[in-house]
């Protein structure tokens, strides 16, 4: 049976390590580059867990910029780079030890011994992502629209993958699953959908921390926080009121307490 990945961890945030155009929110949640379309390369605070998803979802975008986002994992600390690299692609990765993938539809995907194999993939609608042996839950994953008129157009556009992986409230994370052979697969998860390894052979007995670089026509992404094993009261009232509506600003005609209302149309 898959085990829930990475319980119990703390809050995931950025690392205080990050590029020079790259400015912080006070909780180290949001990262958004201030100028220019580089220097923007940020990490997470801690070394992830083996199956715990780093998740962001893209905030703002700046069009007039050649390039998206790009995500991957490094096997270096931050804190050890004795000066960081402007680009994640090609400089941090010409270092050694680091794995970054500039985000796209077609994932740039690692076939088993080098042959192509068909992804197993399970719906989209179900509860939890299953990657290798590891169990994630799927709510968080999937980007939603803000409420308005046709919000459950664009949240079913959302929940479906059919939208850019690039486009704004896109949520995109990475995580390693280990293998029986003491390495590592990377996987990066767009809109609750894995994309398949991106990567094989990563020193799963290292500390590896994500890596994303807030790149050209993305401008602002923030962290997301991903709850592991069951779900809370919440998220379940959550679900089965989602389940009976059609329209997410129905909410606001039910008898609900105004906190519930709010979590039910925002997150």
């Amino acid at each position: 049976m898959a085990e829930p990945a990475a319980p119990g961890r703390p809050p995931a945030r950025f690392h205080r390590v990050h590029g020079a155009n790259v400015r912080m929110d006070a909780a180290r949640t949001r990262a958004t580059r201030v100028e220019s379309f580089a220097n923007a390369l940020c990490f997470s605070q801690e070394p992830l867990a083996p199956g715990e998803i780093f998740l962001v979802e893209i905030e703002e975008k700046e069009p007039g910029w050649c390039g998206h986002l790009r995500v991957g994992l490094t096997a270096r600390d931050p804190q050890s780079l004795p000066a960081l690299p402007e680009y994640s692609l090609p400089d941090l990765v010409s270092l050694g030890d680091s794995w970054v993938f500039a985000i796209t539809r077609s994932h740039n995907r690692v076939p088993p011994d080098g042959e192509e194999a068909p992804r197993e993939r399970g719906p989209l609608w179900a509860p939890e992502l299953l990657i290798e042996q590891l169990r994630i839950p799927r709510d968080k994953l999937v980007g939603r629209s803000r409420p308005g008129r046709y919000s459950h157009v664009l949240d079913e556009l959302y929940r479906t993958n059919v939208l850019p992986p690039t486009a704004r409230r896109s949520r995109i994370g990475v995580l390693y699953a280990p293998r029986p052979n003491g390495t590592a697969d990377m996987h990066i998860v767009i809109n609750g959908e894995d994309m398949g390894p991106s990567a094989r052979g990563l020193p799963a007995t290292r500390p590896l921390y994500a890596v994303v670089d807030v790149f050209a026509s993305t401008k602002s992404v923030r962290v997301i926080q991903v709850e592991y094993g069951l779900p809370s009261l919440q998220m379940l009232c959550r679900l089965v009121i989602q389940k009976h509506i059609v329209h997410r600003l129905a909410i606001d005609g039910l008898d609900l307490p105004p906190p519930l209302k709010h979590f039910c149309k925002h997150e």
